[in-house]
């Protein structure tokens, strides 16, 4: 089992930045790849960005890409998201979650393990 806990969401104007944080615990050497998504109000949880831990290859949505930037730090077993231009379209939950194995990372299925999320709100 890997536990996930995410942190760093909060209230933000438009324009602003925040970073959210991902520790794993647990059975985190059995881990492939960290994804984050979002999913906001009666609409579906969406790919946002994806690293490999292992080789630090990292994957963006078109919708995020110039403006997030998907990290981890190996000795703290913590992935970060940093968001930068934030805008109101990018109001959501903000998960992150773990998959054992290789296949395309962009899908929800995919993954095996979930963290509870954390709000982000961008005001405008």
């Amino acid at each position: 089992q890997v536990q996930l806990v995410e942190s760093g969401g909060g209230l933000v104007q438009a324009g602003g930045s925040l970073r959210l944080s991902c520790a794993a615990s647990g059975r985190t050497f059995s881990t492939y790849a960290v994804g984050w998504f979002r999913q906001a109000p009666g609409k579906e949880r969406d790919f946002v960005a994806a690293i490999i831990w292992t080789t630090g290859r990292t994957s963006y949505a078109d919708s995020v890409k110039g403006r997030f930037t998907i990290s981890r730090d190996n000795t703290k077993n913590t992935v970060y998201l940093q968001m930068n231009s934030l805008g109101p379209e990018d109001t959501a939950l903000y998960f992150c979650a773990a998959t054992r194995g290789q296949g395309f990372l962009t899908v929800v299925s995919r993954y095996d393990y979930w963290g509870q999320g954390t709000q982000v709100t961008v005001s405008s």
